[in-house]
């Protein structure tokens, strides 16, 4: 008998239909004497139709209020699903996040899990009865409800599977795994078996939407073994293998090791350069001290060759939701920055290749900007890390640096169409 926590996305849970899909699953699961949790999102367009209500009553509403709003999407899928289960046979009952309950921080909007109270869960599980858990929401301190910000419900199943001591904690979606590339621009693109926690962290940062940052960030540091596959499909594949297991790097034989992992991109991103920065100690600082200090995150910074003047060039991306505020502050520090103008561009693309491979492989970076270069595509600025290697490039190259690039490092799939 194992323990199992299972997540099901937006998409899964889109209708009764659905729905009764979803309990069929779980029902298999419980029929091979397992022990199940179920985490659920709100049916797909749900929350933001909710946040849409909470904008349209005040444009600076209360975040307690809108936390009771926005939560309300997974109650309701929680409490359909245990239906549709004790109506396939199931024992089954749902818990709400202040039942458990589950303890967060009080940053309305964006709280994160402290603790979870599994003592009631335990017994209930023990008892043979299904859990049916609303993903994305908590209780802080004062018994107010809690959201964890959008996409917190991999984060509550994975949260809930390390609470509960699960072997596993399978995240249901709408794709059938992790894969070396969006299939939908290489259609040669291979699905993996393993992926390593590090790996999957990188290409969620970078791009890659299978997983939240967050949920895979919380499973390596918890050790949960997460597996990603899909809601629509049944039955292994050719392999042997359903979904994607991500792991820790022990669990993945050298046989199975790749250099490169895969290939991500990410098109909403925005560059801005200061011009005329003052070529002086601090002056740096300046510039990206109010931008932490306003919660924006910077990613790729380039500091260009210093004028005669005496005076340099710096270029940073940030997220391309972030553009009007990053310029807001900017503008406000002028002053103390000391810069003549500022330039933005949002017509601009990361592209990441990742893999645990580079850390014994030199070329990986080389291999990168010489197969760009033969295409004719521009590299405006780079970042890397252990196990990745990003370049900013001009949005409209974007499908053509990920095929190129997919190609150069051997990941095509043989026997792809």
């Amino acid at each position: 008998m194992a323990r199992i926590v299972m997540k099901f996305g937006g998409t899964s849970m889109a209708g009764i239909e659905r729905i009764r899909n979803v309990a069929a699953r779980v029902k298999r699961e419980v029929d091979a004497g397992n022990q199940v949790a179920v985490v659920v999102s709100a049916m797909a367009g749900e929350t933001d139709r909710l946040v849409g209500f909470c904008r349209e009553a005040s444009s600076l509403y209360d975040a307690k209020e809108y936390d009771v709003v926005v939560s309300a999407g997974e109650q309701i899928t929680s409490g359909l699903l245990a239906i549709a289960l004790q109506a396939a046979g199931c024992k089954a009952r749902s818990w709400l996040g202040w039942q458990l309950p589950i303890n967060t921080s009080d940053a309305h909007g964006s709280a994160r899990i402290g603790e979870i109270d599994t003592a009631a869960l335990d017994a209930s599980l023990a008892d043979g009865v299904v859990a049916v858990i609303p993903g994305f929401q908590g209780v802080a301190d004062g018994q107010r409800v809690t959201t964890l910000g959008r996409g917190g419900s991999d984060t509550s199943a994975v949260a809930m599977a390390a609470a509960m001591k699960a072997d596993r904690c399978d995240i249901y979606t709408d794709v059938d795994g992790v894969y070396t590339t969006d299939p939908r621009i290489v259609p040669r693109a291979r699905k993996l078996s393993k992926v390593t926690y590090e790996e999957m962290l990188e290409l969620a940062s970078v791009g890659a939407k299978v997983l939240q940052t967050r949920s895979v960030g919380l499973a390596m540091k918890e050790n949960v073994r997460v597996r990603v596959l899909s809601s629509f499909e049944d039955g292994d594949t050719n392999d042997g293998h359903r979904g994607t297991l991500i792991v820790g790097e022990e669990e993945i034989d050298d046989m199975e090791r790749q250099l490169i992992t895969g290939i991500a991109h990410d098109k909403n991103e925005a560059k801005i350069t200061l011009t005329q920065v003052s070529d002086r100690p601090g002056s740096v600082a300046a510039i990206f001290a109010p931008l932490a200090d306003a919660g924006i995150n910077v990613d790729m910074i380039v500091q260009n060759v210093a004028h005669s003047t005496g005076s340099t060039d710096v270029t940073f991306t940030v997220p391309a939701a972030d553009l009007a505020r990053s310029l807001d502050v900017l503008d406000k520090a002028k002053d103390a920055i000391g810069y003549a103008t500022i330039v933005h561009d949002t017509r601009v693309a990361k592209v990441s290749v990742v893999g645990v491979g580079m850390r014994s492989h030199a070329g990986v970076a080389s291999t990168m900007f010489t197969t760009l270069g033969e295409r004719g595509i521009n590299i405006q600025a780079i970042a890397t890390s252990e196990i990745k290697v990003s370049v900013l490039i001009e949005e409209d190259y974007t499908e053509l640096a990920v095929r190129v690039l997919h190609t150069a490092y051997g990941l095509d799939a043989e026997d792809a169409a």
